[in-house]
């Protein structure tokens, strides 16, 4: 929905919240920033990262934990009894 150069100022940002595009990747400018916009209906643990491998050595990568939602569509079956434990 939005980036730029620089430090993040949430003073002078610009975000397109009427109609932004439809993405599954972003590119984020050297020294930038990016703020994506999703929407969290699919529950588990989604890593997002950047596709240059030394990048992720670096940091360069995030974890979204998506909770359950409502009803069965948006959650997690719980594991069977049977499943061994670690």
């Amino acid at each position: 929905v939005g980036y730029g150069t620089g430090n993040y100022d949430p003073l002078t940002a610009q975000f397109n919240l009427v109609d932004p595009p439809y993405m599954n990747t972003i590119g984020v400018p050297v020294g930038g920033w990016a703020a994506v916009r999703f929407v969290a209906d699919n529950p588990g643990v989604w890593y997002m990262h950047c596709h240059i491998e030394v990048h992720q050595s670096w940091g360069l990568g995030m974890v979204f934990i998506v909770k359950n939602g409502k009803g069965d569509l948006e959650s997690l079956p719980h594991p069977p009894p049977d499943l061994p434990s670690c």
